[in-house]
């Protein structure tokens, strides 16, 4: 039994996005919180359950656009936001603030707030002391998590890499490219090389990487509603038995980092907040395939881990979800 004492308040901004839902989700069932208020500007006033049929018995609390004092409060907003609504709205120092946005994850600062970038394989010291944590992006989690072993190895020149990504990625408000009848047995690349996670990702790996690193993304639109599957292409000389000894050791103590020698798919990680990876190579060219649910590792389980991390808990404290094989 948890201490009473030990509960933390939290507070969601943006609950009625997927990000925000899937909050709702996973800290309905956490053992050390409890969720205070569930707010949002455009909704206030409406049940959550009512927005999300799947939250019906687990949380019927009524958004609201009046935010209380937290122990822990997520920001769950369209990027560029996070920063307007602190400035509209006073949160305590002593306030753990998650923001899943982009705001803070190249210019970590926000008044007296110093954000920690929150992928805990690389910062888990610094997040266990931080008060402001910047989430990872949702490609750029399974990116750097694919490259990072060969980041620190200084194995790292030229990439090519490509990813696809499902539906909820775009976010809840509806658009051209989700409608079902265009989304349905369709694919297209998007913001091909242009990115706004590839200045993310290259920031983490050259601060590993001995050599300059160019980073070539390709984003793929997909036909499905959740995950993200990436491959990144690298030159190297190193045996395939090497480096899939380097990734063993590099995430050895990782909860939610799973290294295979076998062929990996979405399935084994939609509904998880895991990461799989799996190398392939061929001659003096290695491909690093890596997938996540872009919800959970990429955003939201990804928070609860960095808020576990923070404050002093289990890691994977209500995150031991199962994926959906069928």
């Amino acid at each position: 039994m948890i201490n009473q004492k030990e509960i933390k308040t939290a507070g969601i901004i943006g609950a009625n996005g997927y990000t925000g839902s899937e909050l709702v989700r996973l800290l309905a069932f956490h053992p050390n919180v409890s969720l205070s208020f569930l707010y949002s500007r455009s909704n206030s006033g409406t049940k959550i359950s009512d927005l999300y049929p799947d939250l019906a018995a687990v949380c019927e609390m009524v958004l609201t656009d009046q935010p209380e004092d937290v122990d822990i409060l997520f920001l769950c907003l369209p990027h560029k936001e996070s920063e307007n609504w602190l400035n509209q709205n006073h949160v305590k120092d002593e306030t753990l603030v998650i923001d899943l946005g982009n705001d803070f994850r190249l210019n970590g600062s926000f008044g007296n707030r110093n954000f920690i970038y929150g992928l805990p394989e690389i910062n888990k010291k610094k997040l266990s002391e931080a008060k402001s944590i910047a989430n990872p992006g949702c490609f750029a989690t399974a990116i750097q998590l694919a490259l990072l072993p060969l980041a620190k190895k200084g194995l790292l020149h030229e990439l090519y890499t490509t990813g696809i990504t499902g539906s909820t990625g775009a976010g809840q408000s509806l658009q051209a490219t989700t409608h079902f009848t265009w989304r349905n047995d369709n694919v297209s690349a998007y913001k091909t090389l242009t990115h706004q996670h590839a200045d993310e990702i290259l920031q983490q790996l050259v601060s590993f990487n001995t050599n300059e690193i160019s980073l070539n993304f390709v984003p793929w639109r997909g036909d499905f509603a959740r995950g993200i599957f990436t491959s990144s292409t690298v030159k190297t000389d190193v045996e395939l038995s090497d480096i899939n000894q380097l990734y063993h050791d590099f995430y050895a103590d990782e909860p939610f980092v799973r290294v295979s020698e076998n062929a990996i798919d979405l399935k084994q990680v939609v509904n998880t907040n895991r990461c799989v990876i799996q190398i392939e190579k061929c001659g003096n060219v290695a491909v690093i395939h890596s997938a996540i649910d872009n919800l959970l590792k990429g955003a939201s389980g990804q928070a609860v881990q960095n808020m576990n991390i923070a404050m002093g808990w289990e890691e994977n404290l209500g995150l031991n979800l199962k994926p959906i094989a069928f």
